[in-house]
């Protein structure tokens, strides 16, 4: 089989990578590729049927102790956690963590997410010129706000935290994954260490020194890779929504009057941005542990790393008719944006609660708003797992200020 050099294709790929999907899916499955991330070689799996079946896969490991040697790339998580984990390891992990996700304590928090969307739309309206960065503005500081409250880390050197999680997760370059990786593990683990001495009614202190019912509880590894796993995962994938959502509303002008119009429709709409352009674009990796066939080809054993393209499955007309159109009237349950199997995301319920909130406040007070960009102009993160643009200009001109706002409640 050859091989793919997705590396070759430079800025485009990563500007549309639903292009080249569509591509190689109508001539199969499963295709070798080389990773715009240090050049590495994979296996990436395209289309819905064979994207959700691996992703439920158990020959295909999340332990980074099955990978091959000769793989060019590390893990750039600190610790050890639920997405570096196979049962029974994850199974523990999981449960040690996942009462705190429920979708009624999970609701618990709207009001909060509603006060602290109004107070950052409050500082976004105030501008003189009626423009933002939307990602500075409201994607970003929302959901590291919300998680930092549910950790009980507050003083979370933002700026830092959010450059390295960028580099870890989308550097090309496999010396700058690794040094950012290297300075969140140092961060983190002081970051702890803190938490050990001083702790609080959060869900960090709770993880720290509260054993479970069973009298478990968390090794110092696992603590880090806990931290890790919550407060990247917690804030990357809603950041990315909110904007990659936005984004498909002011570049669809029917949609968004239909929003508008009628925003009992949030719900729908935030199931179908999660389709349409998901803030995933492939998971984090995936290892054989013995010959595993998809279509008519076997994927060797022995460590092969799997990227399961989790946007083209989204985009598959063989499941959703004609995927390429945003439509936020469609049916898009079935989707996998939070992944399939074991590894479904524990923090789906919070990603969606706080899209629904950040999107529908947005609308509600920027009556005008609209994009301050051409989208061909805008520039994307790198890699092939976070999908989301480094930046969302916007403007809202002629908007009342925050004295005039109204509020959702």
């Amino acid at each position: 089989m050859s091989i793919v050099d997705l590396a070759a294709l430079g800025e485009s790929f990563t500007r549309d990578p639903y292009s080249v999907y569509a591509r190689l899916r109508a001539q199969g499955p499963v295709h070798r590729i080389r990773m715009p991330e240090g050049g590495a070689e994979a296996w990436l799996v395209v289309g819905y049927e064979a994207g959700r079946a691996a992703l439920a896969d158990p020959r295909l490991s999340k332990d980074w102790g099955r990978a091959s040697p000769s793989l060019p790339l590390g893990s750039v998580s600190s610790g050890y956690h639920m997405l570096r984990a196979d049962p029974p390891d994850h199974t523990r992990l999981r449960r040690l963590v996942a009462r705190q996700f429920t979708p009624r304590r999970v609701e618990e928090l709207a009001p909060w997410v509603q006060k602290m969307t109004d107070e950052l739309l409050d500082r976004m309206l105030a501008a003189p010129d009626g423009r933002a960065d939307l990602v500075e503005a409201l994607s970003f500081p929302l959901p590291i706000s919300v998680i930092c409250e549910l950790l009980g880390v507050p003083d979370l050197d933002r700026s830092s935290f959010r450059e390295w999680s960028n580099d870890a997760l989308g550097a090309t370059d496999p010396a700058e994954r690794a040094a950012a990786a290297d300075a969140m593990a140092r961060y983190l683990a002081e970051l702890v260490d803190r938490k050990r001495g001083r702790p609080g009614d959060d869900l960090m202190s709770a993880l720290i020194h509260g054993p479970d019912d069973d009298g478990d509880r968390l090794s110092h590894g696992e603590l880090l890779g806990m931290a890790w796993l919550l407060l990247v995962a917690g804030h990357e994938t809603t950041v990315n929504l909110v904007s990659n959502g936005v984004l498909a509303l002011l570049t669809h002008p029917a949609q968004l009057a239909a929003l508008r119009a009628d925003l009992t429709l949030i719900d729908a709409a935030v199931e179908e941005m999660l389709r349409y352009d998901g803030p995933v674009e492939t998971p984090t990796y995936r290892f054989t542990t013995e010959p595993v066939t998809i279509g008519d080809t076997v994927v060797p054993g022995g460590g092969e790393l799997v990227l399961v393209a989790m946007a083209d499955a989204n985009r598959d007309p063989a499941r959703f008719a004609s995927p390429e159109r945003f439509d936020i009237s469609r049916d898009a349950r079935g989707h996998v944006a939070f992944g399939h199997g074991i590894h479904y995301c524990l923090g789906a319920p919070l990603a969606r609660l706080e899209a629904r909130i950040a999107i529908r406040t947005l609308l509600e007070r920027c009556p005008e708003l609209a994009l301050d960009i051409h989208p061909a102009a805008i520039t994307w993160r790198p890699g092939m797992m976070i999908r989301g643009p480094r930046s969302l200009p916007v403007r809202f001109a002629g908007q009342g200020g925050a004295a005039g706002a109204a509020r959702t409640g």
